[in-house]
């Protein structure tokens, strides 16, 4: 929609940048926070009021006429989301056991793949309405869509798995005391810099691959943007359930599974992105895009079971939070020197290797991951009671 909202809202491409920012700052900076309301208080209200939020959000951006007006409803949009994701996959977990579990965080997760493939559908309407009816349509369905949630979304009385023998059953009281919980642990903070990692890889890639795309191959924007995305998002989509449903089965004989999966799938999307930096046929990069994405999106589909391996409900979806609040960041931040990068006139194939050398380094850090039910009651007791 960049073209319409700056026909009616007049800026520079510094302001437009800020609006994205804005977003993906004010959305890490609440995430851990928002997985904590959702190891707190109850995940299907945490997730209804998101929606409602969001919704709210997106009919008022409708209304934008300035652009502080516009920036204040981005930020906002950061509030809103930050709210959903710890607290709709730790749900999931709650109500999938082992043997479904990392299938039905994939399903929900593929929701993302199709919104992203189907995002073309807002530029549509802009360019055949206007930007605001965009975003007031959609504000609209997302209200009534809530009032679906209300009636059918439930919190779990029959999937959350007893707590380890010895753990207390007392809920977390204080922020503080759960991320300490989580930052002293060893194996948390080596999952914490994976995802970091994971990040660079995924931001790098999905940020500059249009680009990459018209300069190398010399297709058209239109061409470049959509290929960038749609191979990648489609393939994705197959992945997160492929990934999914191999992780559930193969957990059933092998606690591991959950970590072997996407190490597997990394050890693929490595040399498929480092090929896409090189080649000189179109064929091999799009070729290498549906590796990249197919074999990526196998670690997105087991990131929250492999917290499930670490800790009980009471922490998931704050350490949750905090990888997206990490994710973020580092993403904001590759992007930024993505940039940096280009006006030194850096190749954006030099990006890219970088890419395949931090997936690269998430493999070696899966393998030293040791993961384990979170089982020290004593020392949570002592944090909570503090």
């Amino acid at each position: 929609m960049r073209g319409s909202i700056e026909q009616a809202i007049p800026m520079t491409e510094a302001k437009f940048g800020l609006l994205t920012a804005v977003f993906l700052f004010v959305y890490a900076l609440l995430s851990p926070l928002a997985g904590y309301l959702a190891d707190r208080f109850s995940r299907s209200q945490l997730i209804i009021f998101s929606l409602i939020a969001w919704s709210a959000v997106t009919w008022l951006t409708g209304l934008a006429t300035t652009y502080p007006e516009l920036l204040l409803t981005r930020a906002l949009m950061g509030v809103s989301e930050a709210f959903y994701l710890p607290a709709a996959l730790a749900l999931i977990c709650d109500f999938h056991r082992d043997r479904t579990r990392a299938l039905a965080n994939g399903i929900h997760l593929s929701g993302v793949m199709i919104g992203s493939a189907l995002g073309g559908v807002g530029g549509w309407l802009a360019q055949n309405q206007s930007w605001a009816y965009a975003f007031k349509l959609f504000g609209l369905f997302g209200i009534g869509y809530s009032l679906v949630l209300i009636r059918f979304l439930k919190e779990s009385d029959m999937g959350i798995e007893a707590p380890d023998a010895g753990v207390s059953s007392a809920q977390p009281e204080r922020f503080n005391g759960t991320l300490q919980i989580l930052l002293s642990d060893r194996t948390f903070l080596t999952t914490a810099v994976y995802w970091a990692m994971l990040s660079v890889a995924g931001w790098g890639v999905l940020g500059w691959m249009p680009t990459y795309l018209n300069e190398q191959f010399h297709l058209d924007q239109g061409r470049a943007g959509l290929s960038a995305t749609g191979y990648i998002n489609v393939s994705a989509l197959l992945g997160m359930i492929i990934g999914g449903a191999w992780s559930d089965w193969w957990s059933r004989t092998n606690p591991r599974a959950r970590i072997w999966v996407p190490m597997i799938g990394l050890c693929v999307a490595a040399p498929a992105i480092f090929i896409v930096a090189y080649t000189s046929v179109v064929a091999m990069a799009l070729l290498g895009l549906i590796f990249y994405g197919l074999a990526r999106a196998f670690a997105d589909a087991n990131m929250m079971p492999i917290l499930c391996l670490m800790f009980d409900r009471r922490c998931r979806a704050t350490g949750y939070g905090v990888l997206n609040f990490v994710g973020c960041i580092v993403g904001g931040i590759t992007i930024y020197l993505g940039g940096i990068l280009r006006d030194h006139d850096v190749r954006v194939s030099l990006i890219f290797a970088a890419a395949a050398v931090a997936i690269t380094g998430c493999v070696v850090l899966l393998l030293a991951m040791k993961p384990r039910n979170y089982g020290d009651a004593d020392q949570f007791q002592r944090i909570h009671s503090g």
